[in-house]
């Protein structure tokens, strides 16, 4: 803490901070960036709220300005928008929205390998894997690159999952995920699957 930037918590740089990890001037709360801030995790002035980008807002999580509604995109804006599915409104609440999508673990970030399954360059550029019996491989892959290797290890009821979300597109479902759900063989419509 330091008197003569009247901060009241650590690392903030700026005045008149109380919290921690602020840059800018009167803020409220901790992670802020930008002035007058009450709430956490702000960017911008003068938000009210929590997790805003943008100034003014009393709200969550409000792109824009002047918003008191939560997840908006845009200015003086009331309402909280419902979530919307492949470009289009689902008519949900964001709760019942987030339950809808399966947990996907997609292989990145890294990942244990043993010695026997390194390559010959991993092993050379790895001496320490003699010593500890394998090294951490660092997974550089893109979620078009990882998401399709985690649904090929899916079992068929959360697949399923994806294909019934609200307002199903297999074009953008392939766009955003790489994984083509629009090859028959990969792709078992409704009609043709069995309903447990």
């Amino acid at each position: 803490m330091s008197d003569k930037n009247s901060n009241t918590g650590d690392m903030n740089t700026g005045y008149s901070n109380t919290g921690d990890m602020n840059t800018g001037n009167s803020n409220t709360g901790d992670w802020n960036t930008g002035d007058r801030n009450t709430g956490d995790w702000n960017t911008g002035n003068s938000n009210t709220g929590n997790s805003n980008t943008g100034d003014m807002n009393t709200g969550y999580s409000n792109t824009g300005n002047w918003n008191t509604g939560d997840r908006n995109t845009g200015f003086f804006c009331t309402e909280t928008p419902s979530p919307m599915f492949f470009d289009k409104p689902a008519g949900l609440g964001w709760a019942d929205a987030y339950d809808l999508i399966p947990f996907v673990d997609l292989p990145v970030g890294c990942e244990w390998v043993n010695t026997q399954d390194m390559t010959d360059d991993e092993k050379i550029n790895n001496m320490s894997h003699q010593t500890t019996g394998g090294f951490l491989r660092v997974l550089e892959k893109s979620i078009q690159e990882a998401f399709p290797i985690a649904w090929e290890k899916m079992d068929e009821k959360t697949k399923h999952r994806f294909i019934d979300l609200p307002n199903f597109d297999p074009d953008k479902f392939f766009k955003c995920t790489g994984v083509d759900v629009r090859v028959k063989s990969r792709y078992i419509t409704i009609t043709e699957r069995e309903i447990s």
